[in-house]
């Protein structure tokens, strides 16, 4: 028999997942209007985030960011997407 997955609290993970965008001054819900972001990608980013091995280091990373942070951090499951929807954003002109 297969080893059983933990995944985290939904509620938790979904706004972990919106708090790092957000703290690199990116907005998911404006992403998704913009069709940067699909509906199935921003499911799976939250999917993804339940079953992150730092949740810790996260939530004390976002309780630690002053400002509006230029890239994501390097533990984070998101950084490829994340740092890519904030440079699409940047060049688009849509945040400095």
């Amino acid at each position: 028999m297969g080893k059983m997955e933990y995944l985290g609290d939904p509620d938790c993970h979904f706004w972990l997942t919106r708090s790092m965008a957000r703290s690199m001054g990116l907005n998911l819900s404006e992403s998704l209007q913009a069709e940067q972001l699909h509906a199935d990608d921003y499911a799976q980013m939250v999917a993804r985030c339940r079953k992150c091995a730092h949740v810790r280091e996260c939530q004390m990373w976002l309780a630690n960011c002053l400002g509006e942070a230029a890239r994501a951090p390097s533990f984070c499951i998101h950084r490829d997407m994340l740092n890519a929807l904030k440079e699409n954003q940047e060049r688009e002109g849509k945040i400095e």
